[in-house]
Parts: structure tokens; C-alpha cells; sequence
């Protein structure tokens, strides 16, 4: 007998599809306002002269738009980031799934839960106040900002994305091969390194590109340590400007073809953040197919 829905579970249908359907268009809207406001730059700039030139003077006469020193700042920035976030989360990921108990497992998780919570510009402020003099002692920087402190900064910041989706892949390996893995003979180690973790290699992938995603979009902690120069980055200790530090510095004063410039430049972020995204999605449906 086909059982009829009440009115209140309609009613939370509808709910659910509108909230769904305003997401969508939310996003359709942005896009389509980026691409309107950013595309009638390359009327007057060539494309690749804007992706690849290293001269940025959209005040100049005549005016220069080139953010490649951006690209490369928000690239420094990010690998610098990932290279000393991935190992730490992947260690605490771990150390959570398989080794944490009782009372100091659950004190970790609020530590992790905490540092996402965290607003940017706290974490701006402590790579000023307590990163930047540290590495202006031990490197001879001439200011301790720069590509370093901001990595630093930033690989905190992506910490708690790293380290909970690892501990959640690691939970999702079915118990029954950790169990046979030890039958055999193996060591609580050589479970971890040779079963659980190439059986969760997707979703671990997944949880760094998120961790990458975060460390491009990130705008306030950098703009406060990174040095905000219009330069080429060429090391560690390097001044930099990222992509979305060039759209909040300018944005204040621009007008004209450097306003359009600024949203030109948010949509080459953007298509990195989609392009992020896609990857994001294929690994979580690569996982899915293996787990079938």
C-alpha cells in the first residue's frame, strides 16, 4: 500500500530544494558577474600579455597590466604552505585515527576544531607580532615578512582541513582489512603505512587540495605578512603579492580599466579555485568506486 507524505514533510521538501536552488543561482549569479565585469579587459589587453608580463603599473601612461608577480607570489606562497602543512596533518591525522584515546584524543580534536575557528586576521596578527621577528633573527631578513612567514601562517591556517578529513579516511577503511593485515602478522605500523593509508589515498588527496584551495583564497592573513610588493618572488624570504591581496589592496582606489583589471584578476582565481574544486570532486569519486 503506497503510503501518502504528511504536509510537514512536503513542506521540508520545499524548504530543502529552495535552499538548494538558491546555492545554486548564488554561484551562477557571481560567476556570470565576474566574467561581465573582468572579460572587457582583454578588448584592450592581450591575454597573455596579462597572465604572463611582470610589469603591473595600471596607473601608468600608458598603463601596464601584467600579475604574473602575483601568480607566482600566490604559487610561492601556497607550496610553501603545503610543504610544511601535509606532513604535520598527515602525522596528527593519523596519530588521531589510530593512536589517540580517552581524554587526550578528545582534547586534540578541540585544539583542531579551535585553530579552524580562528578568524584570518588573528592568525595575521601572530605572524606579524610572533613569526616575523623570529624570522628576521634567524634568517637576517630585513623585516621577517615575506614568502616564509606567510607559508607559515598559512599552513596553520590549513592544518584543520589537512588533519580532520585525514582522521575521517582513515575511519572509513572497512575494519576488516586493518584486521587482516594484523592477523597476518603485521606490526600496528606497517597496517597504517601499507593498508590504511594507500586504502585512503583519495580522501587524503582530497583533504590537501582542500588544504591548497584554502592557502590560494586566503586574503587578510596574508595581506598582513607576505610584504605586499609588486615584485618577482625569487625565494623564501622574498616579498610577495598574491592574487587576492592585489584585489583588496587596489581595490579601494581603482578605477576605470584598473578596477576592470581587479576583477579580470578574480577570475583567474576563480577558474584556479574551480579548476581545485573539479580535482577535489574527481578524487572523492575515484574513492567512492574503489570502495564499491
Amino acid at each position: 500500500m503506497k503510503s501518502s507524505k504528511s504536509v510537514l514533510e512536503v513542506t521540508v521538501e520545499k524548504i530543502f530544494l529552495l535552499s538548494a536552488l538558491i546555492s545554486v543561482v548564488s554561484v551562477a549569479f557571481i560567476t556570470v558577474f565576474i566574467f561581465l565585469e573582468g572579460a572587457p579587459l582583454f578588448a584592450k589587453v592581450n591575454p597573455f600579455t596579462f597572465l604572463f608580463s611582470s610589469k603591473w603599473a595600471p596607473t601608468a601612461d600608458p598603463a601596464q597590466y601584467g600579475i604574473l608577480p602575483f601568480i607566482m607570489g600566490s604559487v610561492w606562497v601556497t607550496v610553501g604552505a603545503l610543504i610544511l602543512s601535509v606532513p604535520i596533518g598527515l602525522a596528527v591525522g593519523i596519530f588521531m585515527a589510530e593512536m589517540a584515546e580517552g581524554r587526550f584524543a578528545d582534547i586534540l580534536r578541540s585544539v583542531v576544531e579551535l585553530l579552524a575557528g580562528i578568524p584570518s586576521v588573528i592568525y595575521g596578527l601572530f605572524g606579524y607580532i610572533a613569526i616575523s621577528p623570529l624570522i628576521r633573527q634567524l634568517f637576517n631578513s630585513p623585516t621577517g615578512l615575506g614568502v616564509l612567514t606567510a607559508s607559515i601562517v598559512l599552513a596553520i591556517m590549513t592544518l584543520p582541513t589537512i588533519i580532520n578529513i585525514t582522521e575521517v579516511s582513515l575511519r572509513a577503511v572497512p575494519h576488516e582489512l586493518k584486521e587482516g593485515s594484523l592477523a597476518l602478522g603485521a606490526t600496528h605500523w606497517m597496517t597504517i603505512y601499507r593498508v590504511m593509508i594507500p586504502s585512503a589515498r583519495s580522501g587524503i588527496l582530497a583533504g590537501i587540495v582542500l588544504g591548497m584551495g584554502r592557502a590560494i583564497g586566503e586574503t587578510m592573513a596574508v595581506l598582513m605578512v607576505a610584504g605586499n610588493a609588486v615584485t618577482m618572488p625569487k625565494g623564501p624570504l622574498s616579498l610577495a603579492r598574491t592574487l587576492t591581496m592585489n584585489i583588496a589592496t587596489d581595490m579601494k582606489y581603482a578605477t576605470g580599466d584598473h578596477a576592470v583589471s581587479l576583477f579580470t584578476t578574480g577570475i583567474v582565481l576563480f577558474v584556479f579555485i574551480l579548476g581545485i574544486n573539479m580535482v577535489v570532486q574527481y578524487l572523492m569519486k575515484k574513492a567512492v568506486k574503489e570502495e564499491m
